[in-house]
């Protein structure tokens, strides 16, 4: 067996499982669970039609590179959403959701006998993803922290030179997982000249885009690309996927887009990897990607959701409205002394509300968790029952405040 395998942890719902193992919760409230970032919103009918009118493409092996139609689709969405124009022949390519692009990149750019200790730098807390993938390349992890008092915006500063010298990619996550922070221009400036003097690739995760709270849309990182002049996207490869934007999480449909040389060894890999998508999933995706009507549907959904629940966890957690996302990151009370683990298992003992440990989505690195004291909650269901969920919160900590 591969032994790299061994340096793999356990995925964070595994721990939580085992969290709460033994544990009977409270038989007078139904479950309701923050845990998982799985959209709940209806998936729109037109999606659901145009897969199954492309059933038909069943009988025939699907390309790795997509069909010309496709990849028109995902370049005329960015130039839509971005005002970018790329070259759908060599610069994208459809992936089967953005977890196995994230995974599949990092095996074909990381190059384990270039030379010794080749790092992936990652923020922290992250999509546990990132360090898999990493670890099966042969690579090291570097953490880099995002921390409250930075208003969680990544601490790439925090990064030694020496590890940036042995840095081969590097994993963006904007709009973050958990944290709900958009990179800004200056800090994409600064990562771009970091990978113009050490030559990593950077890998933009940007699956939570189209999920957002303010008037402005998220800059993306071909968009901070282009603004800065790199209109070659050189060492840069963004990942998008249709699951959170049109709630079609079972779909397993995305795209990257960038660095065309990339984009070629990219394909190189996936061909022989076998990770073609299907016509009838390509039919479905051409149709999401064509309309942005229901993109708009689903983001006043969750604006309504998170205007609801914010106010009434703002009066008894630190927490506060994210940039983007679906996630509210917050700080546990100060009488719990940080044990994310222990007010979580006890919220679900008591109320029966699932809420993930924010220790689970970090790395102790550089003396610290920087997740450790904080919840994530994933308000993926419908407002009602986000707001019973946040009740309980409140009567929770409450309860245990006047205890």
């Amino acid at each position: 067996m591969n032994p790299l395998l061994a340096r793999l942890q356990p995925y964070p719902f595994e721990r939580l499982k085992q969290l709460f193992a033994g544990v009977t919760p409270d038989a007078a409230f139904p479950p309701i669970s923050l845990g998982i970032g799985e959209p709940k919103h209806p998936t729109p009918q037109f999606i659901k039609d145009a897969l199954t009118e492309g059933l038909g493409a069943l009988a025939m092996y699907p390309a790795t590179a997509g069909t010309p139609a496709l990849r028109a689709a995902f370049t005329g969405w960015l130039q839509r959403r971005y005002g970018l124009a790329l070259d759908p022949a060599t610069q994208v390519l459809p992936v089967n959701g953005s977890r196995e692009a994230l995974f599949a990149l990092a095996q074909t750019v990381v190059d384990a006998s270039a030379r010794p200790g080749p790092v992936v730098v990652s923020p922290n807390p992250f999509y546990q993803i990132y360090e898999g993938a990493a670890l099966l390349a042969g690579a090291e992890v570097h953490y880099a922290p995002s921390l409250a008092e930075r208003n969680f915006a990544v601490d790439w500063d925090s990064v030694p030179e020496e590890v940036w010298a042995r840095t081969q990619l590097v994993f963006v996550c904007s709009p973050g997982n958990p944290t709900g922070a958009v990179m800004p221009l200056d800090e994409w400036r600064k990562l771009f000249a970091l990978s113009d003097r050490h030559g990593f690739v950077i890998a933009a995760d940007e699956c939570y885009s189209e999920i957002y709270f303010r008037d402005e849309p998220p800059l993306g990182g071909l968009e901070a690309a282009d603004k800065l002049g790199r209109h070659d996207f050189r060492n840069l490869i963004a990942l998008t996927s249709l699951s959170k934007r049109s709630n079609v999480p079972g779909l397993r449909s995305g795209f990257v887009a960038g660095d065309a040389a990339i984009i070629k060894r990219f394909l190189l890999y996936r061909t022989y990897h076998g990770s073609a998508m299907s016509g009838s999933v390509a039919a479905a995706s051409i149709a999401a990607w064509n309309d942005e009507a229901h993109v708009v549907e689903n983001r006043a959904l969750y604006r309504a959701k998170f205007a609801a629940v914010t106010p009434m966890l703002e009066a008894v957690l630190d927490v506060a409205l994210p940039d983007a996302s679906f996630y509210l990151w917050a700080g546990i009370p100060a009488a719990w002394n940080g044990d994310d683990e222990a007010f979580a298992r006890a919220l679900y003992a008591q109320y029966n509300v699932t809420v993930l440990p924010g220790s689970y989505l970090a790395r102790d690195s550089q003396g610290r968790n920087p997740g450790r004291g904080r919840i994530r909650m994933a308000l993926v269901a419908d407002t009602a029952e986000c707001v019973e969920a946040a009740g309980r919160i409140v009567q929770f900590i409450q309860r245990d405040l006047s205890s």
